[in-house]
């Protein structure tokens, strides 16, 4: 191609980006270059053809098309048109990547929004990272440093992170201006928590190499470490060693803590570790700072957790640090110590006063106090500390229920006034409490900022509310009141009632599904514009595949962006329908993820040549929510793997993958991804939910080829590789937790609520036991002596790895560590049953007989609980609904425990069957799986009916479902008139169906049973399904049939199932077979008179016009 062609091609795309170009079309309108009109697209046009660049604009629109999808999906191709380009290419391309317009582009009947289309240039990792690699290799040689700078934070800030790898600071420039170097630290310093322990080490190196050579230190003997290099490390201060640390000059130090900013920065040192804080405190003590001065304490951040001159400390300076310590939580680790100096700090502040005196002062330390502290307090000293106790995090349920009772305990019945004062204590307030409150002032409540508080609440304590809300005055005003996720506790019986819902008051509430359904078809019937149904809050939950088919192919394709925007809150059987619809109106343009949804024979359309369009879109949906069936992803990853060519040649192929890196086969992982590709895959498998045992195996050994036994790990493997420790032996983690043990209890931190293995939890228990100071029990129990009990340090270090305590070391418990700690253990869920019973003897030596057990002491148990015997529970106060309400979290009761804590309830509160109100049903909870058919014939309709999806969660028996489901029909009529809302209301009461009731269902509506109501069918239930119905389970649903069920099923049946599974369907027009070409394919054909191959001359428009455009 001649130089003066692609001297016109850059100056149209240049112009059409507004970039700054050497050359300009005549126009006399001067005083708005950059207005873009139909009249001054024909005269770019006309004076393109006059150069003989032949160009129309479909052909332009064709050209630019392929062109950029090319780039966007090959964006190595991308790095080497820059690396091509001369200087003045370059920097043109540049100041395309800086430009901030907002405004419309137009051309004729083509609209680009350059603002989003740059924006989504900057959140494609592989054009990301083919940016931020070329701004480093030529950009500080061609624009000026401060422009590079901007360009490598934006590029950055739109990346996942794993752009910063260690290697990256050797590219990075030494020779940068002051102000250049100070905006590029700033702009790693914003990155800091995404970026790896390797990668910070080396920035950090890179920083202080900078900083070291431009200071003015001339020997060893004087500190580098200025105050302003220090605010300039921030957050990287912490990688500064003990000995750096003690060389700085006390006057350094104490102009740093002197700056406004200091407080700010020392607020962020959250990986801060003890040595190293202590280091920076002696330090600062030493610029002749009074470290007891409120003010030198105010300004001291997170170094505050780590203060440690306590001696001959008055109690006035104790509160003031008491009340800094707040902000400890977001410390990294090193919460027992910052517990054990709180305890200590609170001791000093008390002295000389009682404890309702200095309750308002203590800060959150208040979190420290036993059942029997709490208890102490006069009414009067919670009423005025309220203020301060409102605000504090780290509440256990007991302490919330004695502080909420004392707060209250003047008031027969709350107010709003005493209850918006209460925060987050809101969740002690006693279910009866919130019924028994005048409507006016709960609806007050929920108006003001207490209401943020009250998804805290237990289910029962919602329904308390709720039912006050509905059943008195106006039940419309009420509903209507009621926001967020509390909405959900709303019946689909209650919304049948009110006629008069509209979109407006739905944006800001959460829906459950069967709400959702028929708030849809209510809707449909009063407007006609799908936008503004599809656009509200969670109303799309509600779209069903007659509401898909129904839409015309132009509405659907205007629309799909909501769906395709909500894709979180669509079911697997909507995301089919959506799939089949798209296939049919618009097979070219179907994103490729949809595919997915369809049956497995149609994965064989996708050529090759949309192999990586394929895999992009995939990768960013969730493959576990879009394919159920393990036959049908198998399938699925086998098409990913021939695009791949079974293997991960470089970094770009990881960012292609996405999330689809998380269910690559054992083997891709073990041999098909390269070294090179490595790190960044690494970096995308550390958040993979839920890897096979075969894919962990193929990562373990991956690791241990590349970094070795962990027993040779520094600190930053450790850090950087903490999530794949759960990888590895007990043997090869016995020296981790000698030498790393910090390390190894943060990453235990942060797998709390997953179920590590027993070996990684005995490792973290082995370090704990190493760190501890040891010391023999003074419990009075018999076989004590001498034995090394758990004390508070340890379990709150521990968490879920107290399981590995013997049960006679938890016997030996200090009382004081029992009640300190007794929800923590109440919690560890891989607790035996012989060391669930021996802490209940510990409960029992504690607190005295079961009879003796407040709401407080029942509350706090937790599984701890379910040891109780039939005989103890009948011998519990169970007159609170609330107490019954946390048993009932509970689901391991056998069915005597569960019938003891029913009628227990009954005889303590003095209820009948008859006198139990919808908030007492939704609290009882499982026990009601315990009730006859008898009992359960006496609750009253109009109580069952408001807690239907409530009760729909409890997995009965086949009995109680049964007479459940009578119940049902009396408020929803017969089965054969129920609708997809009602089948999803009930979620199990539909597993009580007859057989004969089941099969007069229209198979339209099998889609809208709950998963859980599909596996408690009995199997003699199931298999009277006819194949039309099982083929219309819809995927969830087919994906959730036991093999009992399906060993009782005809061939015919099965492969019906199997249909259902796939995705398939019965329709004709969904019949259709498979064409070559499913998925959009780039324009092939090139503008008359220009060669295919445009070369750099495009670098630029791919920077802000990606195929985000409306066209």
């Amino acid at each position: 191609m001649s130089q003066e062609p692609r001297m016109y091609l850059l100056f149209l795309f240049l112009f059409l980006s507004h970039g700054v170009a050497s050359h300009r079309v005549p126009d006399s309108r001067q005083g708005n270059s950059h207005g873009w009109t139909a009249d001054l697209s024909h005269r770019v046009l006309a004076y393109l053809n006059s150069r003989n660049v032949a160009f129309t604009i479909p052909s332009l629109q064709a050209a630019m098309e392929n062109h950029l999808e090319q780039r966007l999906y090959q964006p190595q191709k991308l790095l080497e048109d820059l690396r091509e380009t001369d200087a003045q290419q370059f920097h043109t391309a540049m100041k395309c990547l800086l430009e901030d317009k907002k405004d419309l582009l137009e051309l004729e009947d083509i609209v680009i929004d350059l603002g989003e289309i740059r924006k989504q240039a900057l959140q494609s990792p592989g054009v990301n990272r083919s940016l931020f690699l070329i701004t480093l290799e030529r950009c500080f040689q061609v624009l000026n440093a401060l422009e590079c700078v901007e360009i490598l934070g934006r590029v950055l800030r739109g990346s996942s992170g794993s752009l910063l790898q260690p290697e990256i600071a050797e590219k990075l420039p030494w020779d940068l201006r002051e102000d250049a170097f100070k905006n590029l630290s700033a702009v790693f310093k914003d990155l800091y928590d995404q970026t790896s322990a390797h990668s910070q080490r080396a920035l950090y190196s890179w920083m202080t190499g900078i900083l070291q050579t431009s200071s003015k230190a001339t020997d060893n003997s004087v500190s580098w470490v200025s105050a302003e290099n220090l605010w300039i490390l921030g957050r990287y201060m912490v990688h500064l060693s003990l000995e750096e640390i003690v060389k700085i000059s006390p006057v350094e130090i104490g102009l740093f803590i002197s700056y406004d900013n200091a407080t700010k920065q020392l607020d962020t040192v959250y990986d801060i570790t003890p040595e190293l804080a202590q280091a920076f405190l002696e330090k600062i003590s030493s610029s002749s700072f009074d470290m007891r001065n409120t003010s030198t304490i105010h300004r001291l951040g997170l170094l505050v957790c780590f203060y440690d001159d306590l001696d001959l400390l008055d109690a006035a300076v104790a509160q003031v640090l008491l009340h800094q310590m707040i902000k400890c939580s977001h410390l990294r680790g090193f919460q027992a110590g910052v517990q054990k100096l709180k305890a200590n700090l609170l001791d000093i502040a008390m002295e000389n006063q009682t404890l309702n005196e200095t309750l308002g002062s203590l800060s959150d330390a208040v979190v420290g106090l036993t059942h029997s502290q709490l208890e102490s307090l006069s009414p009067e000293a919670v009423h005025g500390a309220i203020s301060t106790l409102n605000q504090v995090s780290g509440w256990a349920k007991g302490q919330v229920i004695i502080l909420s009772a004392k707060y209250l305990a003047h008031e027969k019945v709350p107010s709003f006034y005493n209850i918006s004062q209460m925060g987050v204590l809101l969740a002690g307030v006693g279910t009866q409490a919130f019924y028994s409150m005048d409507r006016r002032d709960l609806l007050q409540v929920l108006r003001s900022t207490v209401s943020l508080h009250v998804s805290d609440l237990s289910p029962a304590q919602k329904q308390g509310v709720l039912r006050k809300m509905i059943e008195a005055g106006d039940p419309a005003s009420g509903i209507v009141e009621i926001r967020g996720a509390f909405f959900k506790e709303v019946s689909l019986f209650d919304l049948r009632r009110e006629p008069g819902f509209n979109t407006a008051v739905l944006k800001e509430k959460e829906l459950r599904r069967s709400q959702a359904l028929f708030l849809y078809e209510l809707l449909s019937k009063s407007t006609r514009r799908p936008e503004e149904l599809l656009s509200t809050g969670q109303l799309v939950k509600g779209v069903t595949c007659s509401h898909i088919d129904a839409m015309s192919a132009d509405s659907f394709l205007a629309h799909f962006h909501h769906f395709e925007n909500n894709l979180s809150l669509l079911s697997p059987y909507q995301v089919n329908c959506l799939a089949w619809k798209y296939w049919e109106v618009s097979r070219s343009s179907m994103p490729s993820f949809l595919l997915a949804a369809l049956p497995a024979r149609y994965l064989a359309s996708v050529p090759a040549s949309q192999c990586v369009p394929f895999l992009i879109s995939l990768g960013k949906s969730q493959l576990d929510s879009l394919v159920l069936d393990s036959h049908k992803k198998n399938s699925v990853l086998r098409k990913v793997q021939q695009c791949l060519n079974n293997s991960i040649a470089d970094e770009y192929a990881v960012d292609i993958m996405g999330k689809l890196l998380c269910h690559l086969p054992a083997a891709v992982l073990h041999r098909g991804v390269s070294a090179r590709a490595w790190a960044t895959a690494l970096h995308g498998l550390r958040v993979c939910p839920d890897l096979s045992p075969e894919q962990k195996a193929a990562v373990r050994l991956r690791l241990l080829e590349q970094h070795g036994l962990p027993q040779n790990w520094t600190a930053e493997t450790m850090k950087d590789l903490g999530p794949f420790l759960v990888l590895f032996s007990g043997d090869e983690l016995s020296s981790v937790a000698t030498k790393f043990p910090d390390i190894l209890q943060q990453t235990a931190a942060r797998l709390a609520g997953t179920f590590p293995p027993q070996e990684f939890l005995w490792a973290v228990f082995e370090s704990v036991q190493n760190m501890s100071e040891k010391s023999p029990s003074s419990a009075s129990s018999p076989g004590c002596h001498g034995v090394m009990a758990p004390s508070s340090g340890d379990i709150f270090k521990l968490a879920e790895a107290n399981a590995c305590w013997a049960p006679e070391d938890l016997l030996c418990m200090e009382e004081h560590t029992f009640t300190r700690h007794v929800e923590l253990l109440g919690a560890v869920r891989g607790f035996s049953p012989p060391q669930l019973m021996t802490l209940k003897e510990k409960a029992v030596q504690v607190w005295d007989l079961p009879s003796y057990w407040k709401e407080y002491h029942i509350a706090s148990l937790g599984r701890i609980a379910l040891t109780l015997n039939e005989s103890e529970l009948e011998q519990l106060d169970l007159s609170s609904i609330d107490t019954v309400a946390s048993l009932s979290q509970q689901t391991e009761w056998t069915p005597g425990q569960a019938k003891s804590i029913l009628q227990g309830f009954l005889e303590d509160s003095g209820y009948t069957i008859r006198d139990l109100k919808s908030f007492h049903l939704v609290g009882l909870g499982v026990t009601l799986c315990a009730m006859n058919v008898t009992e359960i014939s006496l609750i009253r309709i109009s109580e069952f009916r408001v807690v239907v999806a409530r009760i729909g969660t409890l997995l009965c028996s086949t009995h109680v479902l049964a007479e459940f489901k009578r119940k049902a029909e009396v408020v929803f009529g017969d089965p054969t008139e129920w609708s997809g809302s009602v089948l999803q209301e009930l979620g199990t009461i539909a597993a009580g169906l007859t057989k004969e009731e089941l099969q007069m269902l229209d198979k339209d509506l099998m889609p809208y049973f709950q998963p859980s109501a599909i596996k408690c069918l009995p199997d003699e239930i199931f298999k009277e399904l006819s194949a039309e119905q099982i083929a219309s389970l819809g995927p969830e649903n087919a994906a959730v049939v036991t093999p009992a069920q399906r060993r009782q099923l005809s061939t015919l049946q099965l492969q019906s199932l199997q249909r259902a599974l796939d995705g398939d369907n019965t329709r004709s027009w969904r019949d259709t077979p498979p064409s070559a070409s499913p998925t959009r394919t780039p324009s092939s054909s090139s503008p008359p008179g220009v060669p295919v191959t445009w070369g750099p001359w495009l670098a630029c428009p791919l920077l802000v016009l990606l195929p985000k455009t409306v066209w």
